[in-house]
């Protein structure tokens, strides 16, 4: 892969400039919660993330905490940490010449802060054992920690072994990585990343909070310490390009392109960098394989104010494909050449628009250093940009302009969004008659048959591509890992006696699904009622909420949460996250999340899930999931003359009722679940026919006053 010369080490911001080419790298997730804000998000709009491990005490400006071991609060294992060959390997490594750090971090990212990421980047999952799509690893010379969140608390402790600290985010007197590392590592130590798997203002935050304790940040550009005692490591993904139909896509390449080159003149910019995998497909109207889930391809886009380049490995481009891009105007660059290219960007005098919250920082490193060369008052060369004119390169430090557009679905896609809800509601309505039938007959079917079982039903779909994510099949306690994936061999029996969580979704050629519902096949306590009629209220209370224009997603957040909060309950994660058309089934940069710094207003086209639930600890998970669109709602009047906006379904699957306790529903609600399951039939029905029709009938009545 990468080479294997002597690796340039160097603080930000210097240059790459030993190894401009170097091929790029990846990692597994965006989400790294821990770490760095990984949301796409102005400084001042980051909100810090904490995190929990063996005893210490962080020095903080409000005083010191003290965060208890994994083994004080359920994990397994104590004493001794075991051996682990992974870490010893990674350590010999820090003393190589021309290397010298004390400390690494592994992200979950790759090189375009990809949530899903192919498997020959999963670094982080590689070192760690941990497979969660968010964390982050930290290993200094004798110690070994793992930030994640909530939603994989319980999969940590499952899956790390005692060499490892686990730290809880987010938990009360947990800190960030930088904190213990400023809290464990004695001053002046060197801590090692590789740039290209840390968005510039990861690493710019990095830097700035361990020189608190005068560490340096040491960019190793041309080795991955992790891809050097990786054995085996599993090969680049290799598959071909498709063309994304412009009847589901709604707008053509040229138009789309002459969109973004007009925002170049209010924004200064001559040329835009695009590294997000999502952006550059919606961008190109091209879908990829090379992610799993994620129909991307890895590549960047440089797009300039008369021509267009894609950074990609051309074996991936079939003939079709590069004539759809030569019609657009673009043209085809080898991947690895994405650095030397930057450079080139200086010396010809373009100002470069860079959004640091998802370019890495070898890109804008890159770039910043290639203007101080050509630029510096030291040099008596004049530098010229495109058009032969004296010039001044400098960056454009700008949000993104594709992610709200893409995140603002037009009329094509919201169609095909429908049409592929509707498809994947028949072949859920399959799938579920198949498993009552299966379970009352006393089959024992374990988690991944079931999934496996679902994927089948799906995969007889018109248009069906792939799963949007790893099929959430989780029984009884399982459900309460609230990323829980099951594992041949290792995973649960459906029980009967116990609940059963099934999050799952597809991807179509025409639109991206994402549903989750909890059922009972036996007979719910009323505890699981209680609490699983307290989720639907949330759901219910979301999905009727009428607001007014401008309004950031968070402010809906505790419409879900209100009736669980009543009796103190709470659930830990957010709310709602935007999908994708045909795309990846998390987009930013909208959501509805407690976490308030996601500034961006809810717009009409914008699509979000809505799933709130609730999870006992070893005991089980409730979620009930919809997706929705953002809608304009016809309101009686328009205060200060504001439009007011509300939510379409878009999912229509049966919600169990026998799960309902309806003596704690209003009225209103008893009419809005009684109104939602009138619509699954009028929609599903014509689909089906035979045991799946009557299933749907069945499971579509009025639910009945107690």
């Amino acid at each position: 892969m990468h080479s294997l010369r002597s690796p340039a080490l160097r603080p930000l911001p210097l240059s790459p400039a030993s190894n401009p080419s170097r091929p790029l790298r990846f990692r597994l997730f965006a989400l790294s919660l821990p770490l760095f804000p990984s949301s796409r998000r102005s400084p001042s709009e980051r909100l810090a993330r904490p995190a929990a491990g063996p005893r210490f005490r962080v020095v903080r400006s409000c005083g010191s905490v003290t965060a208890k071991p994994s083994s004080e609060i359920g994990r397994r294992g104590g004493g001794r940490p075991e051996p682990d060959e992974r870490l010893r390997s990674l350590r010999e490594l820090f003393t190589r010449p021309g290397i010298g750090i004390d400390a690494y971090i592994v992200p979950s990212q790759d090189a375009h802060q990809s949530e899903f990421i192919a498997e020959c980047y999963t670094r982080r999952a590689y070192i760690s054992g941990f497979t969660g799509s968010a964390g982050t690893a930290v290993v200094t010379k004798d110690k070994a920690a793992l930030w994640t969140d909530g939603r994989y608390f319980l999969q940590a402790e499952n899956q790390l072994n005692s060499s490892w600290i686990l730290m809880r985010a987010g938990n009360l007197g947990v800190p960030t990585t930088s904190e213990w590392l400023n809290d464990v590592l004695a001053p002046g130590c060197r801590i090692g990343i590789d740039p290209f798997l840390f968005s510039s203002d990861a690493a710019e935050e990095l830097k700035e909070a361990i020189a608190k304790e005068n560490h340096e940040l040491v960019l190793l550009y041309n080795i991955n310490l992790v891809d050097e005692v990786w054995k085996e490591r599993p090969k680049p993904p290799n598959k071909p390009v498709r063309i994304h139909d412009l009847k589901f896509a709604g707008l053509d390449v040229a138009s789309k392109l002459s969109f973004l080159r007009a925002e170049f003149v209010d924004a200064g910019a001559s040329a835009i960098i695009i590294s997000m995998l999502d952006e550059v497909a919606w961008l190109l109207n091209l879908r990829g394989n090379d992610v799993p889930n994620s129909p991307v391809v890895y590549a960047y886009l440089l797009v300039k104010t008369e021509t267009a380049e894609l950074f990609v490995d051309s074996s991936k481009i079939t003939p079709e494909v590069m004539d759809h891009l030569k019609n657009a105007g673009v043209e085809l660059r080898p991947y690895d050449k994405i650095l030397s290219e930057i450079e080139n960007l200086a010396k010809q005098g373009r100002n470069l628009w860079l959004d640091t919250s998802s370019v890495n920082a070898a890109i804008v490193n890159t770039y910043k250093s290639a203007c101080d060369k050509y630029l510096n008052k030291k040099s008596k060369a004049r530098v010229h940009d495109y058009n032969g004119r004296s010039a001044m390169p400098s960056g454009v430090y700008r949000a993104s302009p594709i992610s709200l557009a893409k995140a603002v679905k037009n009329d094509a896609e919201l169609q095909g969004m429908r049409n592929s809800h509707l498809r994947d509601a028949a072949a859920l309505a399959h799938f579920w008659v198949w498993l009552e039938e299966e379970i009352n007959r006393g089959a024992k079917l374990t988690e991944v048959q079931v999934a496996d079982k679902l994927l089948e039903f799906r995969s007889k779909q018109d248009g069906f591509i792939d799963t949007s994510f790893d099929t959430i099949s989780a029984s009884g306690a399982n459900g309460a890992v609230i990323h829980y994936k099951p594992e041949p061999g290792s995973c649960s029996v459906l029980d009967v006696e116990k609940l059963f969580l099934l999050d799952s979704g597809a991807q179509y050629v025409d639109g991206t699904t994402d549903i989750t519902r909890t059922v009972h096949f036996g007979e719910p306590t009323p505890r699981q009622k209680e609490c699983f009629t307290r989720v639907l209220q949330g759901h219910m209370a979301l999905d009727q909420a009428v607001f007014p224009e401008n309004t950031p997603g968070f402010v809906l957040d505790a419409f879900a949460r209100s009736s669980l909060w009543k009796i103190g309950l709470d659930y830990r994660h957010g709310t709602g996250h935007g999908v994708g058309a045909a795309l990846n089934v998390h987009e930013g940069p909208q959501s509805i999340s407690f976490r308030y710094g996601n500034l961006t207003s809810l717009q009409k086209g914008m699509v979000v899930s809505n799933e709130p639930g609730y999870y006992e600890d070893h005991a089980f998970g409730i979620r009930i999931e919809n997706l929705l669109s953002v809608v304009e709602m016809n309101t009686p009047n328009r205060f200060g003359g504001v439009g007011y906006l509300g939510f379409e379904k878009l999912t229509f699957v049966p919600i169990q009722t026998k799960m309902v306790d309806s003596a704690l529903l209003s009225s209103a609600e008893i009419d809005w679940l009684n109104d939602y399951h009138a619509q699954v039939w009028e929609k599903v029905s014509p689909l089906l026919d035979g045991s799946a029709r009557q299933w749907l009938w069945d499971n579509t009545r009025p639910l009945p006053i107690e």
